[in-house]
């Protein structure tokens, strides 16, 4: 008997244009899709929404992971190095398709769909890094990229006449054009632009990051959502965050540790501060300056008030030059 069951895939559905393409090009060929989509403590989309969106809006279910704190490993020591910054793209893609086959073989998908295109990222889609991505994965022949794979070796589903390679493509390089061309005639308007899913690709960003890893050895989720919020300042053992706005001063009271010292400047508008590491006298000093400097007091001595749970001490203190504020942020 001829079984009439119709071929399976799992996407890797990151919610840019070039993944969601991979998913379509795929489904014309009669493949039932499901996706999965990772979230690690440096996702901009945080809590998946926006991906999930996009999964209904082409019509495959999807599983969003939070990987969490085991990210950190691969952060701290990537075997194949980093990015132009804190990026350790090809370290990064080998965990989370180690991770999507896993949960292939829980749904019976036969191969994994990405859409990944030949030379667009320097570091991670270059023909050398997508073999090494293949082979350390073990999942080698059964990674199917449809935007390039006309350039690619012929993969396993292929081979076996599951895919027809010829309705597949053969995209190179950065520029746009085809994949927004193709995005026109296939009427897909909902997709992520490229390039902002990570926040370890930011130069800002990965100086924060590359600055906790090198002062604290257990870090917590805290820590890392901290990281987004406001202005971030090193003073020896000392880390200072100034918030930028009434929501960000809420989350720095959200999310301070109980140990924490807060700052206010009194009788003006004022960023809320607070300072992590030795309470010491220089260190008060140098957080209370920072919050005189983003007060928007003009001139004079700036009364700030400071302590653990509520601000009750006071500090008399000039606003600092520029200058010296500078050689404080973390950069």
């Amino acid at each position: 008997m001829i079984s009439l069951k119709r071929p399976k895939a799992l996407a890797l559905l990151s919610g840019g244009l070039d993944s969601v393409l991979a998913v379509k090009l795929v489904q014309e060929q009669g493949v039932d899709i499901e996706a999965i989509n990772f979230i690690t403590p440096f996702s901009i989309n945080v809590k998946g929404n926006l991906v999930r969106e996009i999964a209904k809006n082409i019509g495959i279910p999807i599983k969003v992971v939070d990987i969490g704190l085991e990210y950190l490993r691969i952060i701290r020591r990537p075997r194949f190095g980093y990015g132009r910054y804190m990026n350790p793209c090809i370290d990064c893609r080998i965990f989370m398709l180690k991770e999507a086959k896993k949960y292939a073989e829980e749904i019976g998908a036969q191969f994994i769909v990405t859409g990944e295109v030949l030379d667009e990222r320097p570091m991670s889609q270059n023909m050398k890094a997508l073999m090494i991505i293949e082979e350390e994965s073990s999942l080698k022949g059964r990674i199917l990229r449809p935007l390039s794979a006309k350039l690619l070796p012929e993969t396993v589903v292929e081979k076996e006449g599951i895919i027809d390679r010829s309705r597949l493509l053969d995209i190179r390089g950065r520029s746009r054009r085809r994949q927004l061309m193709l995005a026109k005639e296939l009427g897909i308007t909902s997709y992520e632009w490229p390039s902002g899913g990570c926040l370890l690709t930011y130069r800002e960003f990965s100086a924060k990051l590359r600055d906790l890893l090198k002062h604290k050895k257990r870090i917590s989720l805290s820590d890392l959502k901290l990281l987004r919020i406001g202005r971030h300042f090193r003073y020896m053992d000392n880390k200072i965050i100034v918030g930028r706005n009434y929501e960000e001063n809420q989350k720095l009271l959200m999310l301070k540790a109980k140990s924490d010292y807060v700052f206010e400047a009194q009788g003006c508008g004022s960023p809320i501060t607070i300072l992590q590491g030795p309470k010491t006298r220089q260190a008060v000093l140098k957080a209370a300056q920072l919050t005189a400097y983003y007060s928007d007091q003009k001139a004079g001595l700036v009364h700030i008030k400071y302590g653990k749970e509520k601000p009750a001490k006071s500090i008399y203190v000039e606003k600092p030059a520029k200058e010296y504020v500078e050689l404080l942020r973390i950069k």
